[in-house]
């Protein structure tokens, strides 16, 4: 066996009800959801189990709800099998997942910052303003090209997930994502899908929210990572505790380069990724950058058994 990697979802991975059954029968995740309603003074385990889903939908709310049932998942995997990874990468928000993975933030500490987060993305651009699409079918140089233009001409928006090859998030302000979507579609792009997302993330207009995530980060203990964690914004793996700062901190309004990510772990010799936490979109990914390697992806009990028949017969 090469080199494992756990991979850790962002935000649109949500589902209401994720972590419950975990949570009823495994005391490793009653935890890690305790400890994250005492750390926020409300009950996020009742919002992950049982919704509403447009509250759950909110960034303010997704990210640190998200973050939770992915450490319960891992903190479980843990005690189930003796697997310790060789690095550790997550989508955006992922990164924080992976970050407490790696022992460079304390959970409880990682879901204040996220819950702020959130609110300081959400107030960074008035609802409506901002935008996002994917586009699919169109190479990354081209559709820079396509954005650049769009926003000579006046109207922000720029490369914001480069996720796979021809699937790539723009972001901006609404009209910016508008006229790019269909500036690609004319130069080629098979399709443009307006993502359901309530503001521009990764893109220059989340940079008030970068300053305030600084001042936040400040108040808080960052260790050096005992294992090397992919960051978003240069697909290198960081560890000494000032890289992994500055990261999370352009990380904001910058790009997310996860099929650079991808390849980069390919290149280190990572022929094994595990997907924690919920949705199997991380997965997916990487079947489309190199279909040869093996994927696991955890995100219930279910899963979690298949995985760990999978990985005991490997040892």
């Amino acid at each position: 066996m090469g080199k494992t990697a756990f991979l850790f979802p962002g935000q649109g991975s949500q589902y209401v009800g994720m972590g419950a059954d975990l949570y009823a029968t495994e005391a490793a995740a009653t935890a890690v959801f305790d400890a994250a309603d005492e750390a926020l003074g409300f009950s996020l385990s009742g919002l992950c189990f049982n919704g509403p889903e447009d509250e759950l939908r909110l960034t303010a709310n997704t990210q640190p709800a998200i973050l939770t049932a992915s450490i319960a998942i891992l903190r479980v995997l843990n005690e189930k099998a003796n697997i310790r990874p060789d690095f550790t990468a997550g989508h955006s928000l992922g990164e924080y997942s992976a970050l407490v993975a790696a022992d460079a933030l304390a959970f409880a500490d990682a879901v204040q910052i996220v819950r702020a987060r959130g609110q300081y993305m959400e107030e960074a651009v008035p609802a409506g303003q901002g935008a996002m699409a994917a586009i699919m079918g169109m190479e990354r140089d081209a559709l820079d090209a396509v954005c650049q233009e769009v926003t000579a001409a006046g109207y922000a928006v720029q490369l914001a997930n480069l996720n796979s090859p021809g699937q790539i998030v723009i972001s901006g302000s609404a009209e910016g994502v508008a006229r790019a979507s269909e500036a690609a579609k004319a130069a080629g792009a098979k399709r443009a899908i307006p993502l359901n997302v309530s503001g521009p993330f990764h893109s220059m207009l989340m940079k008030p929210a970068a300053q305030k995530l600084a001042d936040k980060l400040a108040d808080y203990t960052v260790n050096d990572a005992y294992i090397p964690v992919v960051a978003n914004v240069s697909a290198q793996s960081v560890q000494e505790a000032d890289h992994i700062r500055q990261a999370l901190i352009e990380q904001v309004a910058s790009p997310v380069l996860w099929e650079d990510t991808v390849r980069y772990l390919l290149e280190q010799g990572v022929d094994r990724f595990i997907e924690i936490g919920p949705g199997t979109v991380l997965t997916g990914l990487v079947k489309k950058v190199d279909r040869s390697v093996q994927t696991l992806s955890i995100q219930d009990a279910a899963t979690l058994e298949k995985a760990l028949a999978v990985l005991t017969e490997q040892e």
